[in-house]
């Protein structure tokens, strides 16, 4: 009688469940320290990692150049040179358009809301008293002068002056990196090609076959789902942020600039961003007038249909169709573990966690069943 393999035996799969189960209570138990040990590690090789993603967020817009414009270069490797130059080249010019663009406007908006902190104050009294409120609030020990208010900062910035420093010293550093990192960037993707050769030819020394090719459609996918999330997501607040800065143009709002890029930011987070954005552009328009916030605040809640309803799936097609539910609980375990990184990422990670379950696990499954089945001994019947 031919002895069955281990992986082949009734009670491996339940072993293996155990072990696994064990794992990661282990693993959760000391996610802290685990976390803590792997950002101290990886912020050794900080802009190693920045510049990869920052690669990776090109790539699309580099073969985008290299398809429709230098596909009939004959020369080897100079069509796609070519193609990453001008990727950086167009990435570099729109943030320095959008840097000149807004960075004046946001100072603008910043020092008008800074010199008319009386008057805001003044209205938001009213609004409380008017709403009657008072009685549950006071609002003189509350709501201070714009006097008080600057001796307030410049009181906290001669007692924090040694943090500010500090703080100082490590947005110097964060630019550096990011400086790094866009260098690093445009040398990965540059040496495009050979790093995938290498990690073809490593992969083939070391996989079967069939393992290979399952391999490779994983990741092709897994790379296709998250590529077209990014690159739409950002597409998606531009537009957003866009119709919203030439709305408040044409009514004639204050703060345009800065509300419009708070509305934009937010709207990369999923689910809860489009509130957060309409409450903060709100309350900052409540101050200057209501009438104001209350227009912006219905025009939010259409603008925000339209991009459900049609801008997006226009733009992400079928492609991320998952249910709301494994979304919202991604984004809860996403942001308790990876925090705003988590959140961000959370639709792209349930795509994929849905795609592995019914296109993977399942099937697996399924085939694994039909093989015990068939290994069954049949029963005759008398």
């Amino acid at each position: 009688m031919k002895r069955k393999k281990i992986s082949e035996q009734s009670w491996y799969p339940y072993a293996v469940a155990i072990c696994l189960g064990v794992l990661l209570y282990v693993l959760l138990e000391h996610i802290s320290n685990i976390w803590g040990a792997v950002s101290k590690i990886s912020g050794y090789f900080l802009p190693v990692l920045l510049g990869c993603v920052l690669a990776y967020l090109m790539n699309p817009l580099a073969k985008l150049y290299e398809r429709r414009l230098f596909r009939r270069v004959k020369k080897p490797n100079l069509g796609w040179s070519l193609s990453v130059a001008l990727a950086v080249i167009t990435v570099v010019a729109f943030l320095l358009f959008l840097i000149g663009t807004l960075v004046p406007q946001l100072i603008d908006s910043v020092t008008t809301l800074v010199s008319n902190v009386d008057s805001y104050l003044e209205t938001l009294k009213k609004l409380i008293e008017r709403w009657g409120l008072a009685k549950h609030v006071d609002v003189d020990n509350i709501l201070s002068s714009s006097g008080d208010l600057v001796n307030k900062i410049a009181d906290w910035i001669s007692k924090n002056l040694s943090n500010i420093v500090s703080a100082s010293s490590k947005a110097g550093k964060g630019v550096a990196n990011w400086v790094i990192a866009l260098i690093l960037s445009i040398y990965l993707l540059a040496a495009k090609e050979p790093l995938k050769l290498g990690v073809l030819r490593l992969a083939r020394a070391t996989m079967s076959k069939p393992h290979l090719e399952h391999s490779r459609l994983f990741l092709t996918r897994c790379d296709s789902i998250l590529s077209r999330y990014i690159t739409y997501s950002l597409l998606d607040a531009l537009i957003i942020g866009i119709a919203n800065l030439i709305f408040m143009w044409i009514m004639g709002m204050q703060y345009a600039g800065l509300v419009s890029v708070v509305v934009g930011f937010t709207n990369l987070i999923p689910t809860f961003g489009p509130v957060i954005g309409a409450a903060i552009g709100g309350l900052i328009l409540l101050l200057v007038k209501p009438l104001h916030a209350l227009i912006f605040v219905g025009f939010t809640l259409i603008l925000q249909t339209l991009d459900g309803y049609v801008i997006k799936p226009r733009l992400f097609g079928n492609s991320l169709g998952v249910s709301g539910l494994l979304i919202l609980v991604s984004i809860v375990v996403g942001g308790n573990i990876f925090g705003v990184v988590g959140i961000l990422l959370a639709i792209p990670f349930a795509a994929i966690l849905d795609f592995v379950y019914k296109e993977v696990f399942l099937p697996w499954l399924e085939a694994r069943g039909e093989r015990r089945q068939k290994e069954k001994p049949e029963i005759k019947s008398e």
